[in-house]
């Protein structure tokens, strides 16, 4: 299982980082083209599609990035959208964590692939407008998901006594959680303090925010760290309520795409807004 997960992560980095760092935007813009059609497809089929039918899923949301893309209306995507994914995010997120399984369950199989459609967009949009904004700024909203993540795990799985959310993933604690927070706080001011001996990483999501004060910076960090647990929270959701433990298998060892972008789907939307802010 270990050797699975370590070839398919290896192969990710292989597509995926030459993409990141490239000064073109355009080729990130492609490969998240690619995650963005697994995640639709897997999103179907958690939501009561048949394997064939679940194809209609990354065809509409294909088409809507792509529309976007070449109209230009992803590069010049008005404040006002961002903030109306802001609002459209936390609601869902404190809507259906609040209300459970059950109330995402009852939710007519329509609507609830609607939402997953407009989901993926806004992802793949802030995703191209984040990496057009510089490599430093992206890789920045990137790790602070990753090690919000990998400081939860390891926090509380050594130290988690309290169940974060016991009826949507028994394996998240509240211990977890704030060592998750605890985690992007050094990864913050550690960055911060790597600056000054290394330029490249000026333009960067901690910088932007500290431009308005260490407070600022802070309260944009945490709020960032929660919306990502949240993300992580939610797909675990979607995924009781269809009874499966993985979205699904096309990432041997790994899971689905959606289990490894479940954290990025609200957080990418919403640090975009704070930089615009």
């Amino acid at each position: 299982m270990l050797k699975q997960r370590i070839i398919t992560a290896l192969l990710l980095l292989a597509v995926f980082l030459p993409a990141l760092f490239h000064p073109d935007a355009r080729w990130l813009g492609l490969a998240g083209l690619v995650l963005v059609a697994a995640g639709a497809w897997e999103w179907g089929r958690l939501n009561g599609m048949t394997p064939f039918s679940a194809l209609l899923m990354p065809v509409f949301s294909l088409i809507l990035c792509i529309v976007l893309w070449f109209s230009g209306a992803a590069a010049l995507m008005p404040h006002s959208v961002w903030l109306l994914t802001a609002v459209f995010w936390v609601s869902l997120l404190a809507y259906f964590l609040k209300n459970g399984i059950e109330s995402w369950r009852i939710l007519p199989a329509l609507f609830r692939n609607l939402i997953g459609t407009i989901v993926l967009t806004m992802t793949w949009l802030a995703l191209y407008k984040a990496k057009s904004e510089g490599t430093a700024f992206l890789t920045s909203v990137l790790l602070l998901v990753w090690v919000a993540d990998i400081s939860a795990y390891f926090v509380g799985k050594q130290w988690g006594r309290h169940k974060l959310a016991p009826s949507i993933s028994p394996g998240k604690s509240r211990e977890g959680l704030a060592g998750g927070v605890l985690g992007v706080l050094v990864l913050s001011f550690a960055w911060l303090a790597l600056q000054t001996p290394f330029p490249a990483l000026n333009d960067s999501l901690f910088a932007r925010l500290n431009a308005h004060g260490t407070w600022f910076m802070l309260a944009g960090i945490l709020f960032l760290a929660l919306i990502s647990a949240a993300g992580d929270l939610f797909e675990s959701l979607l995924k009781r309520s269809a009874g499966v433990k993985d979205s699904s298998r096309l990432l041997p060892g790994h899971g689905g795409v959606l289990d490894r972008l479940d954290a990025l789907l609200p957080s990418l939307p919403l640090a975009m807004l704070l930089h615009l802010i």
